[in-house]
């Protein structure tokens, strides 16, 4: 995990993440190929996961290790088929609340070139 806690404070700590989050929640909640995925009905347990684990990894609190232990993150999403669709899904859904954001370019290419390398980590069919 990174612990990067001077890109944790340049893009506005943990409000920033909240946001980036939350709107990515608000379009998952409507997609016809994302929204399977979820298994609970309500997302808000999976947003909150996700808010913990990104904040943690570019230098928050540790609130997700406390909570759940290593992310572990292939072996999680193991039982769910990802492919193509979904990882396209899946960032486009990021790309949108990354814009609404207002990061300075750097930062949000920082963050995008992970969240791009995450999303093709985490493919589990055939490409």
């Amino acid at each position: 995990m990174a612990t990067d806690m001077n890109f944790f404070a340049e893009v506005g700590g943990e409000e920033t993440f909240r946001r980036l989050v939350h709107r990515f929640y608000e379009g998952v909640a409507d997609d016809p190929v994302l929204r399977p995925l979820y298994p609970e009905e309500d997302l808000g347990p999976a947003e909150e996961r996700l808010r913990m684990f990104l904040t943690q990894y570019w230098g928050g609190p540790n609130t997700y290790s406390q909570q759940r232990g290593h992310p572990r993150l292939r072996m999680r999403h193991v039982p769910f088929t990802i492919g193509m669709k979904e990882h396209d899904a899946w960032l486009r859904h990021m790309r949108d609340s990354l814009d609404e954001l207002g990061l300075s370019p750097e930062l949000e290419q920082r963050l995008w070139n992970y969240l791009v390398m995450a999303a093709r980590s985490l493919i589990n069919q055939p490409v």
